[in-house]
């Protein structure tokens, strides 16, 4: 059996990174089906930011649905520490 070592250190799961991963990742599908579709994405997804209207962003490659499954909290918090740097 062959066992990865990590030579006694203590290995580390970082959730926040993890799910700020899967906002990207989301966050960057929407953006390309709002462009696809001629849309700005830029102004659509702070539309829905900030409304919560989901008929801001397109149906298109389930594009609506993928954005509806973010919490908006955590999506703010992704963006201002993306932004600051941290």
């Amino acid at each position: 059996m062959d066992k990865k070592k990590n030579d006694g250190k203590t290995m580390q799961f970082d959730i926040c990174k993890d799910n700020d991963r899967e906002l990207r990742k989301a966050l960057q599908d929407v953006y390309t089906s709002l462009k696809e579709k001629g849309y700005n994405p830029v102004n659509q997804i702070v539309g829905y930011i900030l409304s919560e209207e989901p008929t801001y962003i397109t149906n298109y490659n389930n594009a609506r649905a993928i954005i509806s499954k973010i919490d908006r909290y955590e999506l703010m918090r992704a963006l201002v520490q993306n932004f600051l740097g941290q």
